[in-house]
């Protein structure tokens, strides 16, 4: 069983990318969770949240005595205009501080910060159907499972599925969204 750490999450700033950058570089290296292969640059990932939070988009990191051990982000689904109500979401836990309860506290977060904004569906786009720990960190937060795409990725000499994963938000689709979004 995982004990819970006492840590901060909060928005993201640009002093925070480093250390963002680092974490997601070991899980490209290193894990199945990212179909990427070579590592972003801090350049590439400042980019890549400045993209975000342009469309009104959380970009959140976790702390511990104030180093960044983090991150989670949403970003649209699908780029056309229909999928406006629905993120995939994104979240990496560096690995020396994995199974916490550090994934759960960001993501709470992100889904609270997502519902606030309008957002009606998130999905989860997990990297590997035997990533276990992304797997149960979404279902104790409500997700379900929507489907597996089998043997759609090559990393690390091997075929990976993809599990697909989703939680309605607020009224779901049990009412039209607020026309302002």
């Amino acid at each position: 069983m995982t004990s819970s750490v006492q840590a901060t999450v909060r928005p993201s700033v640009d002093a925070d990318m480093t250390a963002v950058t680092r974490i997601y570089a070991h899980h490209v290296l290193n894990g199945t969770g990212t179909f990427e292969t070579s590592p972003p640059s801090e350049s590439d990932m400042r980019a890549r949240r400045a993209d975000v939070l342009g469309k009104n988009l959380p970009w959140l990191v976790i702390e511990i005595n104030g180093y960044v051990v983090g991150f989670a982000y949403a970003n649209w689904f699908k780029p056309r205009p229909a999928y406006r109500f629905s993120v995939e979401d994104s979240v990496y836990i560096a690995h020396d501080a994995a199974g916490k309860g550090l994934g759960k506290q960001l993501l709470t977060e992100l889904l609270a910060q997502l519902e606030r904004r309008g957002v009606r569906k998130v999905m989860a786009v997990v990297g590997d159907s035997a990533n276990a720990g992304s797997i149960q960190l979404h279902k104790a937060l409500g997700f379900q499972q929507a489907g597996v795409i089998e043997s759609c990725g090559w990393k690390f000499g091997r075929w990976l599925d993809i599990v697909l994963m989703q939680k309605a938000l607020g009224e779901g689709d049990s009412t039209p969204p607020d026309s302002t979004h």
